[in-house]
């Protein structure tokens, strides 16, 4: 029987065609000769207008951005708020930024584990994981395995439950965190790329995270101190 997870704010599909193949780490091209020439690639939040705009983008280093022209796609559906995103961009000032390719990063919230009906674990590898610097995500490539390098029909659902938060006798909180991943049946021949984040509870917020992904090389854990 295809297992299911409860439905909830803590679930995404992840599409093998999906923009996700693009590298997070910071990276630069030469693409002139001025000293705003330099293609910059960041984790951010992009803050859209009440015309579901973008209009402004903030990285994970904290550097903001005003867009020099306003920018709208499909994935857009909100106004008023904030996306977590991917952006390829060029400095055209010290606070203004020419896009050159943007798409939105999954962001998951950790969810208890007795709200979930399922909590598949089928393998997958971990590339990287880090914090923000703000320390207001946790950030993870994901290595999925596909049919096709570009299958479009083939879906992979992810979550996050937490198994416990513990507060020591000195008020110190651990958080058992456990990566969710459903491969529903997609074949396993190819790896691709993807990129999620992690937004991190602002309220009873851990000290400790202790975060637990089943790889094809078994069980890993990992421990970030936010």
């Amino acid at each position: 029987m295809k297992k299911k997870l409860l439905p909830s704010f803590s679930l995404y599909l992840l599409l093998s065609s999906s923009f996700f193949f693009l590298a997070c780490e910071t990276e630069s091209y030469e693409t002139g000769q001025g000293e705003y020439s330099l293609m910059q690639t960041d984790l951010g939040e992009l803050t859209v207008d009440g015309q579901r705009r973008g209009t402004s983008f903030v990285t994970d280093d904290g550097d903001s951005y005003a867009l020099n022209a306003p920018y709208t796609a499909k994935w857009i559906e909100t106004p008023d708020t904030t996306y977590r995103t991917l952006i390829y961009y060029n400095k055209v000032k010290d606070s203004q930024a020419e896009l050159v390719a943007i798409g939105m990063i999954p962001t998951l919230k950790p969810l208890e584990h007795w709200k979930f009906k399922e909590l598949p674990q089928d393998p997958l590898d971990i590339e990287s994981a880090w914090l923000s610097k703000s320390g207001k995500y946790l950030n993870m490539g994901l290595l999925l395995k596909t049919g096709r390098i570009d299958d479009e029909e083939a879906a992979h659902t992810i979550g996050l439950a937490q198994d416990t938060l513990i507060t020591h006798p000195d008020g110190h909180r651990t958080a058992y965190y456990r990566f969710l991943h459903d491969q529903n049946g997609s074949p396993e021949y190819y790896t691709n790329r993807r990129y999620v984040s992690i937004l991190l509870p602002t309220e009873q917020r851990p000290d400790t995270i202790r975060l637990h992904v089943q790889t094809y090389s078994g069980l890993l854990e990992r421990v970030f101190v936010p």
